[in-house]
């Protein structure tokens, strides 16, 4: 807008945008999907390109660690499994509970509950393999554990 000379409300104008959206958008107060930022971009004559690339996630040792074993569980996972694997979760979901304190910690652990009660199985499987901040900080509080063998376990960990 800027190097265009273009207002929030000259924009508003041209593009049929109420002023105060694009005021939020700009904010970062509301999220800006590709397809109106092409529209916005294209009333000031710009098109915009999204260019699809692999990126390598910026993950510690520690957490690149927690989603290989949580992947790992990931193929396991299925309405069956998690039904089997239900008491054992349920029991770490209580013990999180009493020795998990402040956010996001504490809302995690009560997501986790949710999607395990509600049996969600396609939101299970994106946290535990989830490359996202979120994905990550929920796993930091998982409730998955002990639920792969120690010889499973060991040959994910194995692989680098």
């Amino acid at each position: 807008m800027a190097e265009t000379g273009t207002s929030q409300t000259a924009l508003s104008r041209v593009s049929g945008v109420h002023q105060p959206s694009i005021s939020q958008f700009l904010s970062g107060r509301t999220e800006l999907s590709d397809e109106m930022l092409g529209r916005l971009l294209e009333c000031m004559g710009y098109r915009l390109q999204v260019v699809r690339r692999l990126v390598e996630p910026e993950l510690n040792r520690s957490e690149r660690r927690s989603w290989r074993l949580h992947r790992q569980l990931s193929a396991h996972l299925s309405r069956q499994t998690l039904d089997e694997w239900r008491p054992r979760i349920d029991a770490q979901l209580k013990r999180l509970r009493t020795g998990v304190s402040g956010q996001p910690h504490t809302r995690n652990v009560e997501r986790w509950s949710e999607m395990v009660r509600c049996g969600d199985v396609p939101g299970l499987r994106r946290v535990l393999t989830g490359l996202d901040r979120d994905s990550v900080q929920m796993r930091e509080v998982s409730p998955m554990g002990g639920l792969l063998s120690q010889d499973e376990r060991n040959l994910v960990l194995a692989g680098g």
